[in-house]
């Protein structure tokens, strides 16, 4: 387990209010926050990734030519390890941060390379648009409750596709990403599948899916959603709700003991999880085939 990251230490000692934070298995960590009227300076053994969320307009940063601002929604600074920053925070700022250390970079390169790179270097970027982070973060990172198990597949699927595009774009790498052709072999597809029906109960990372194959998280994932036009993540939330619905169609279950069953830490979760893809609540399922087995 990765020490404490700098960058997160340093913002609990100033007035920054921690929102959300959530540790991933790989070490990798995102973490949400507000700040108003706080100067900060950073300096970490670690990469910070940060996108504002909401405002960021009086948010500046100390240049050798003075303070600059240029904060708004989605624009995203990139704070390589070693690199020094120091922050005025001066009106509102809602922001996110994704914590990753060096090793985290060299293990992905050489998982989607099958190389070592001599050294890698983060270009430092301070209040830049890009749309493939900005889409990342809000499509993955924050339209999901963190804290549900159910949800850590997509959080690392999400994790990994950010550092690989730092590494592809704003890195001194800058390789191009193999292509992968074709899909997973029939036998290992299906072993995968099954694996995944014995698991839906804990929580699944984007690793834990590519061990059981073999590969590395980057081939897995184009090669799964080749086979089954899915997405892992897509594919693994997908079961979880048939095998919910099924349990609640079926059986007696109290609907905490099917929420857990199906990998969701809380019935509230499970049961809004359920609404948005049926258009009703378990409750409301279950209470109509309780009345269609009373005819």
């Amino acid at each position: 387990m990765h020490k404490p990251y700098d960058t997160f230490e340093n913002l609990r000692q100033h007035k920054a209010r921690l929102l959300n934070s959530v540790s991933l298995t790989s070490g990798i960590q995102l973490a949400a926050w507000y700040n108003r009227e706080d100067r900060v300076t950073q300096q970490s053994d670690h990469h910070t990734l940060s996108l504002y969320l909401n405002d960021g307009q009086d948010t500046w940063h100390k240049t050798a030519g003075g303070w600059r601002n240029g904060g708004a929604p989605d624009r995203f600074c990139l704070m390589p390890q070693q690199s020094e920053s120091t922050w005025d925070v001066r009106g509102d700022l809602t922001f996110a941060h994704l914590y990753c250390t060096d090793a985290h970079l060299r293990h992905l390169a050489e998982q989607i390379w099958d190389r070592r790179p001599a050294s890698i270097c983060l270009d430092e970027k301070i209040f830049c648009d890009d749309a493939r982070i900005t889409q990342l973060y809000r499509h993955f990172l924050l339209s999901c409750d963190w804290q549900q198990a159910a949800n850590h597949l997509t959080l690392s699927t999400a994790s990994t596709l950010l550092i690989t595009h730092l590494l592809q774009h704003y890195s001194n790498v800058q390789w191009q990403a193999p292509q992968v052709r074709g899909g997973l072999a029939p036998s290992v597809l299906r072993n995968i599948v099954a694996w995944i029906e014995e698991q839906l109960d804990e929580s699944i990372t984007l690793a834990d899916l590519a061990q059981q194959a073999g590969l590395s998280e980057f081939h897995f994932a184009r090669m799964f959603k080749q086979s089954m036009k899915l997405a892992p993540h897509q594919y693994v939330m997908q079961r979880r709700m048939a095998k919910a619905e099924q349990l609640v169609r079926q059986t007696q279950l109290p609907l905490t003991d099917i929420a857990l069953a199906c990998g969701f830490s809380s019935a509230s979760h499970f049961s809004n999880r359920f609404r948005s893809l049926f258009g009703y609540a378990p409750s409301l399922l279950r209470q109509q085939q309780s009345r269609m087995e009373q005819k």
